[in-house]
């Protein structure tokens, strides 16, 4: 299962993106779990100065814009290539 994280303070450009996110999912027929993250400190845990962000199982793939739902299915599909890789012992995602 996909652990997605949309990071922002509740704007409308976060709010499109986890709108873009969830068809992104759908479209992919990935089972994901999709969480808002708002608290500011839990969001610079992360490293992430621009909002919105994205975060696909840990990694940031995207901040200070909103991905076109096309962009984020991409950036999913990545992900999940990099996590195939490293469980087959290929080292880590880059």
């Amino acid at each position: 299962m996909l652990d997605i994280k949309v990071l922002g303070p509740g704007c409308a450009e976060c709010d499109r993106l986890e709108q873009n996110v969830k068809e992104a999912v759908a479209m992919l027929g990935e089972q994901a779990a999709v969480e808002k993250v708002q608290d500011f400190q839990h969001i610079l845990s992360f490293g992430v100065m621009q909002t919105p962000a994205l975060v696909v199982n840990g990694k940031v793939v995207a901040y200070g814009r909103v991905p076109t739902t096309g962009e984020v299915m991409t950036m999913i599909t990545t992900r999940l290539a990099q996590a195939e890789e490293e469980s087959r012992g290929g080292g880590p995602a880059r």
